[in-house]
């Protein structure tokens, strides 16, 4: 009898998207982590405008995108490029997680 070893896992160097990441204090955000940060950062007359922009400009779902953009909360990389829109964004989280 013989028994099948189970092969490499995944990579932890790469995201769900297959988008390699830098790892490191010395390594930046990805081009996507960027785009994630600049579509939170511009204002949206609805919810409806803002999820189709998703879709067109990063080509993920709007629910995937806020699983990136709550990741890139905690990231200090994403501190580090865009501290006024990432601190908005805590306080946001953080008011509604206290409501809960």
């Amino acid at each position: 009898m013989t028994v099948d070893t189970p092969g490499p896992g995944p990579d932890p160097s790469e995201d769900r998207a297959g988008q390699e990441r830098d790892e490191g204090p010395e390594a930046g955000l990805s081009d996507r982590d960027q785009a994630v940060l600049a579509v939170e950062r511009r204002g949206w007359p609805g919810p409806g405008a803002k999820e189709r922009a998703i879709r067109e400009r990063l080509g993920i779902s709007p629910t995937r995108y806020y699983q990136l953009l709550n990741a890139l909360l905690d990231d200090p990389r994403a501190l580090e490029h865009d501290p006024v829109t990432v601190n908005r964004l805590r306080r946001v989280r953080d008011q509604r997680r206290e409501r809960r």
